[in-house]
């Protein structure tokens, strides 16, 4: 007998019967239809780009959305995939989103630091810069930060952002630069074509048939659950963690050591998110989304704090201007605390709402 299929486009929750393996296969041909949709319109984007047309940004952040995807539900629901299929598809969509998302990522990240040098100076942070006064009301910080040196603030700032912007926008073109020879290379090639067979054929194994996705997607919630256990949520809840400067801008280019459990939290709610939309078809509840914007924001400041420190270590800047980076590095720090106290509400408020 012909296996049955969910239309690629219909929503799970609209699928009468048992969560099996049948239920993750529409969702993972929904997810490829989508990727190859966007597939589609970013290569007619480029071919605009290429006439003076705008790039096509929203093209690259829905092949970035449907690869993340696809990935975390190979991760979670792997038991029901088959096994080499699914170890060799995973590494390669994470290459995908990373490649895709790192230009974006540069560029987001100089408008952070521009826009809170520009809030804590007052000044211009670059000459040939404006900033938006909207924008920069939304920057405001969301924690207490010491009011800093405001002479020597403003002397430091606009070489400050200069630096920055000299930095992040080589780092820029890099990226963009390596996402289009990764867009035309023969591996990407290869991960479309195996997400043009899955969007018509899901490797499932026979047992998938009827076994249930709900204990594994209660899997994927447990992991979330016990990491965010883990995390330091009493300093979290305080305005001012002296503890997570200590290692600003000391000579070690390693990332924070605080930032690592929390970036881990937010991968993992990322899972959950995905097993939920797996099993009910539709978006993830507010309350969980709000967690992981709070998580966003950390992940945000946590590198935006790194790319000021980074610059801070250029050779031969001026006092000035690694005053100026200093402050700037600090603030980045205080948004980091900011925003695991906003984590820490949003997920209490979780925790007791499905209690």
């Amino acid at each position: 007998m012909a296996q049955q299929h969910l239309d690629p486009t219909e929503p799970v929750a609209g699928h009468v019967g048992p969560l099996t393996g049948e239920a993750l296969a529409g969702y993972l041909r929904a997810q490829a239809t989508e990727f190859l949709r966007a597939l589609r319109l970013h290569r007619e984007g480029g071919t605009a780009a290429a006439n003076g047309a705008e790039a096509p940004v929203d093209a690259a952040r829905a092949l970035r959305r449907s690869a993340r995807r696809i990935s975390g539900s190979l991760h979670t629901f792997r038991p029901l995939l088959d096994a080499d299929w699914s170890e060799r598809m995973r590494p390669e969509l994470a290459w995908v989103s990373g490649m895709l998302a790192s230009e974006h990522a540069c560029e987001a990240r100089l408008e952070r630091l521009l826009l809170a040098l520009h809030r804590l100076s007052g000044a211009t942070v670059v000459p040939a810069q404006t900033v938006a006064p909207a924008k920069v009301a939304a920057a405001a910080p969301a924690a207490p930060v010491a009011a800093p040196d405001r002479g020597n603030l403003t002397v430091g700032a606009a070489k400050a952002g200069a630096l920055l912007d000299r930095q992040l926008t080589l780092a820029r073109t890099r990226a963009h630069s390596t996402a289009l020879q990764s867009l035309g290379s023969s591996r990407f090639h290869a991960v479309a074509d195996n997400i043009a067979v899955l969007a018509s054929e899901v490797p499932l194994v026979p047992t998938a048939a009827t076994a249930d996705l709900r204990p594994l997607a209660r899997a994927a919630e447990d992991r979330l659950k016990d990491a965010v256990t883990a995390l330091p949520l009493i300093t979290a809840g305080h305005p001012y963690n002296a503890e997570a400067l200590v290692h600003g801008l000391s000579p070690d280019p390693a990332p924070h050591p605080q930032d690592a459990p929390w970036h881990q939290v937010r991968l993992l709610l990322r899972l959950h998110r995905y097993a939920h939309e797996v099993l009910r078809g539709d978006a993830a509840e507010v309350r969980l989304l709000a967690a992981g914007e709070a998580l966003d924001r950390h992940r945000d400041a946590s590198e935006a704090a790194s790319a000021a420190a980074q610059a801070a270590r250029t050779p031969r800047i001026a006092p000035a201007t690694a005053y100026a980076l200093g402050v700037l590095h600090a603030d980045q720090r205080h948004e980091v605390e900011a925003a695991r106290f906003a984590f820490q509400r949003s997920w209490q408020m979780a925790t007791v709402s499905t209690s």
